[in-house]
C-alpha cells in the first residue's frame, strides 16, 4: 500500500502547497512513484502548481519527474448509503485511483476545517503540519497564557488532529507520525523565536508530534511557482543556475526530506 502523506493545518498562509510540492517532486527525482491530490477545491495552488509543471515542460521539451496528480473524483449522492457522507467516498475513490501505480501519495489540504481534511488527516501514515514561525500559528495547536507563556491546553487543529488518530487506532491502523515544520525562521536569533521553540518544545511531548524546520522565506519559492518548478530543477536548467541562496534552500529541503523519515527513502540530492 502507498505510504499517505497529508500536510495540513486550519491556516491559510504557512507554506502548505510549498511543502506538499517540493515533498512530492523531491520523491519523485529520487525515483519514488508518486501520487498528489488536493483538497483546497477554492484556490487549488498544488493542483495548479503541478499543472504549470506539465505546460512548462511540454512547451521547453524538458523531461522533468513529474509526480501523478488525481483531481477529487466526482461521486453521485444517489449512490451513497444513508448515514454515510459523500466527501468519505470522493476521497477513498481518489486514493484507490492513485494507489496501485504510487509509493507515496502527498495531499494538501485547505486553510479549513472541512470533511475532506478531516478524513485525510485520519489516512495519514506521516502528517505534516507546517506553521510560521509565530505565536498567530502556534494558537492553531494551543492556547497558551500571555503573562507566563504556560501551556493552557490543546486547540482547534490539535484537537482534529486527536481525533483522527483515534479513528485510525479504532480502525487498527498503526499511529501516524506527525511532524511540525517551522517556515520562515529567522537567521538570527530572536527572543520570539526562542520562545516559539521553547513553547513547541513543550507542547510536543504533551500532545505527540516532533518538530523540525522549514523553508526560510525566500523569494525563489515565489517565482518559481508559474513554471511548476521546484528547487531540484534548477541545476543544470538553462538560464537558471543556482545562487547562494538557493543552494542553502536545497540544503533546507534535504533536511526536511531525511526530518521526514519515510520508509524505504534514502535522501540522495
Amino acid at each position: 500500500m502507498a505510504h499517505i502523506i497529508v500536510v495540513g493545518n486550519e491556516k491559510g498562509g504557512a507554506g502548505k502547497s510549498t511543502v506538499s510540492m517540493h515533498v512530492a517532486t523531491a520523491l519523485a527525482h529520487m525515483g519514488h512513484r508518486v501520487g498528489c491530490m488536493d483538497l483546497d477545491l477554492r484556490q487549488l495552488s498544488f493542483g495548479r502548481y503541478l499543472d504549470n509543471r506539465f505546460v512548462f515542460a511540454e512547451r521547453e521539451g524538458l523531461t522533468l519527474p513529474m509526480p501523478r496528480f488525481c483531481a477529487l473524483p466526482e461521486v453521485d449522492p444517489a449512490t451513497v448509503a444513508e448515514g454515510e457522507h459523500v466527501s468519505d467516498h470522493r476521497l477513498g475513490a481518489g486514493i484507490k485511483a492513485l494507489e496501485g501505480e504510487s509509493d507515496f501519495i502527498v495531499i494538501d489540504c485547505p486553510g479549513s476545517h472541512t470533511r475532506l481534511s478531516q478524513m485525510a488527516h485520519s489516512l495519514a501514515d506521516t502528517l505534516v503540519t507546517p506553521l510560521n514561525d509565530s505565536f498567530v500559528d502556534f494558537d492553531l495547536l494551543a492556547r497558551i497564557d500571555s503573562e507566563t507563556n504556560k501551556i493552557l491546553g490543546p486547540s482547534v487543529y490539535s484537537e482534529m488532529v486527536w481525533h483522527a488518530r483515534q479513528s485510525r487506532a479504532q480502525a487498527g491502523m498503526k499511529p501516524t507520525d506527525w511532524l511540525v515544520v517551522r517556515n520562515r525562521l529567522g537567521n538570527q536569533w530572536m527572543h520570539n523565536k526562542q520562545r516559539v521553540g521553547d513553547a513547541l518544545s513543550e507542547l510536543s511531548k504533551r500532545i505527540g508530534f516532533r518538530t523540525a524546520p522549514g523553508f526560510s522565506e525566500r523569494v525563489v519559492f515565489r517565482e518559481l511557482f508559474p513554471k511548476g518548478l521546484t528547487l531540484l530543477d534548477l541545476k543544470g536548467l538553462g538560464g537558471m543556475g543556482l545562487s547562494l541562496s538557493n543552494v542553502a534552500a536545497r540544503q533546507e529541503l534535504r533536511d526536511l526530506i531525511t526530518a521526514l523519515k519515510l520508509p524505504g527513502v534514502k535522501v540522495t540530492f
